[in-house]
Order: C-alpha cells, then structure tokens, then sequence
C-alpha cells in the first residue's frame, strides 16, 4: 500500500535561493507519515496520554532535485517492514512523475521512560 499526501510549496518554506530550505522536506515527510498512521486508525493523541509516543530512529535520505515556491508535491509513504517495536518506511516527494527526494526512515515507540514499546496493532497489522 502507498500512502499519498499532497503538499503546496509556500513561501515560507523557501530559502535565499528561492528553493525549498532542505530541512523542509523532512517536514513534509513527517506530517506524511502522521496522515499515514491517523488514516490507519491510530490515535496519536491516546497514545500520548498513555505515555507511548512515536520517534524517528535513523533517516537516510537524498535530495535528487529542487522544488520552488507554489509547487505542488505529493509525499509518497510506503511501509517496507515492521517488528516489534520498529516499523521502516521508505518516503519521497514527487513533482509529478518527477522524484526530487526520497528517504527511508525507521520509527520507533517508546514510553515515558524511553523504552521501545510495541507497536500499535493497526500498524503490525500492515504486514499480514
């Protein structure tokens, strides 16, 4: 399953060159897997209240080409594995058939103490 998430290039999300400011991207990217992971059916904000929260582990990531103001960009999300406490997802950013970024980003849960938890069952569920 691909998870798509359209994205509007803004002004503020530009740098003196008049591109997107690199760090932008893993914005984008994050509020992707956000709307990936709501769509799924799980409750961020329960989970929060329980002590259980989500991080990002490792991001490898390459920036192929450049996106400008007032682009329209579509986040592509697909997840590649998942285990107990870790799910991989593999990420990029489109204009059009263009691929201009692309990461694979390993997230994990943890509680309060800063332990790995396990991961919500819609999530595991991906993988049956």
């Amino acid at each position: 399953m691909t998870h798509r998430f359209p994205v509007r290039v803004y002004y503020e999300d530009t740098d003196m060159a008049g591109v997107v400011y690199h760090a932008n991207y893993l914005r984008y990217i994050e509020r992707a897997r956000s709307d990936l992971v709501r769509g799924l059916g799980n409750d961020q904000n329960a989970m929060r209240r329980d002590g259980v929260v989500w991080v990002v582990r490792r991001i490898e990531c390459d920036y192929l080409a450049t996106a400008q103001f007032d682009d329209a960009l579509e986040v592509l999300t697909r997840i590649v594995s998942v285990s107990g406490a870790r799910a991989v997802m593999d990420q990029s950013v489109c204009r059009g058939d263009t691929v201009i970024f692309t990461a694979r980003v390993t997230v994990v849960c943890i509680n309060a103490a800063g332990r790995p938890v396990r991961l919500p069952a819609e999530i595991r569920a991906t993988q049956r």
